[in-house]
């Protein structure tokens, strides 16, 4: 349990950060707010005008949210792999090249069906 503990004490700082973060914002915050502020955000796009009563967002702002997430995913993997990379041998080093296969073919297919184009 030791060997844990680090991890669990930086767990605890860093969910207290994000809590006493949370809890300051409204408090310390300037309350001056415009349309500016109050309108949506779409990802450094210029918002579309909604019809009254709300709309659809387009499917892009998700696709790409997801696109994202995949590949944070992918370098999520990646770093435990660096640092064990020693000690996981052969079955480690076989078991990464088919992650890392599976990943560029959703990176291809993802490309040739033109989710990558920003127009």
């Amino acid at each position: 349990m030791t060997a844990y503990t680090p991890i669990l004490v930086l767990g605890a700082i860093a969910a207290a950060f994000a809590v006493g973060s949370i809890a300051m914002a409204p408090l310390t915050g300037p309350k001056r707010y415009n349309r500016a502020k109050l309108d949506r955000y779409e990802s450094g796009i210029e918002p579309s005008p909604l019809p009254e009563g709300g709309g659809k967002v387009s499917i892009r702002y998700f696709i790409i949210a997801m696109l994202f997430i995949v590949f944070d995913i992918e370098i999520i993997f990646l770093y435990p792999f660096a640092v064990a990379f020693d000690s996981l041998g052969w079955f480690g080093l076989i078991e990464m090249f088919v992650f890392m296969l599976t990943v560029f073919i959703a990176y291809a297919y993802v490309w040739r069906r033109g989710g990558l184009e920003w127009d």
